[in-house]
C-alpha cells in the first residue's frame, strides 16, 4: 500500500502526516508513506486545497486534517 501526503509543510499538513502514521501503526499494516511538498506536483495532481491524502494513487482526503480513525476507515476498505 502506498500513502501519499500532499502539503507544503504547514501545521495542518504535519498533523495529517502524524495521524496517517498513527493509523498505520495502530492497524499494524505495511505501507509506504511518502510526503510530497513540491507545489507543482501538488497542482499537477489537481489538488487545490491541502492537506491531501492519496491511497494507492487515488485522492481520499482533500482540504482537511483527517483524524486517525477516519484514516483507519479509509485503509480498511
Amino acid at each position: 500500500m502506498k500513502i501519499e501526503i500532499l502539503g507544503t509543510g504547514c501545521p495542518k499538513c504535519k498533523a495529517t502526516e502524524k495521524n496517517v502514521r498513527k493509523a498505520v501503526d495502530e492497524l499494524k499494516i505495511q505501507a509506504e508513506i511518502i510526503k510530497i511538498e513540491d507545489l507543482q506536483e501538488i497542482i499537477n495532481r489537481g489538488v487545490m486545497m491541502t492537506p491531501a491524502v492519496f491511497i494507492d494513487g487515488k485522492a481520499k482526503v482533500v482540504g482537511h486534517v483527517p483524524s486517525p480513525d477516519e484514516i483507519k476507515k479509509l485503509l480498511q476498505k
